[in-house]
C-alpha cells in the first residue's frame, strides 16, 4: 500500500513541476524601462478606442474588427438594435450589412487619417 502512495506522490510532484515550467515566463532580453503610456497609446495597444474618442476621428477605431469603435457591434452589442432598425443588418453573419465583408467583398472600411485636429 505504501508503494501506491509513493507513486501517487511522485505523479503529483511531476505534474506540478511540469505545470510550473510550462507557466514560467521567459524573455530573451531584459526590457529597458519604458515611459508610462498615454491613454491613447494604451488604447491603441489594446486595439480599442480610448474613452471619449470623438466618433469619426482617427482614434475612434476598433483595431480588432477593423471598423469604427463607435459602430462596432461585436464590441458593443447594444448597437445592434439601431442597425436593425435602419435595415442595416446581415442576419446570416450577425453584422451590420454595411460592415459585412462576406456579403460585400468589395467593401472598404478605412480608418480616418490622423489630422492636426484629431491627434491625441
Amino acid at each position: 500500500m505504501r508503494h501506491a502512495s509513493n507513486f501517487s506522490s511522485f505523479i503529483i510532484a511531476a505534474f506540478v513541476s511540469l505545470a510550473l515550467v510550462a507557466c514560467e515566463k521567459k524573455t530573451d532580453s531584459p526590457r529597458a524601462a519604458e515611459p508610462p503610456k498615454t491613454p491613447a497609446a494604451a488604447a491603441q495597444e489594446s486595439m480599442h478606442a480610448p474613452a471619449g474618442a470623438r466618433p469619426g476621428s482617427c482614434e475612434d477605431w476598433c483595431g480588432e474588427h477593423q471598423v469604427p469603435e463607435s459602430q462596432c457591434t461585436r464590441c458593443n452589442p447594444s448597437l445592434i438594435t439601431a442597425f436593425k432598425a435602419t435595415g442595416d443588418w446581415c442576419e446570416e453573419h450577425k453584422l451590420p450589412e454595411s460592415q459585412c465583408f462576406a456579403c460585400n467583398p468589395e467593401l472598404k472600411i478605412e480608418r480616418p487619417p490622423r489630422t492636426k485636429g484629431n491627434e491625441p
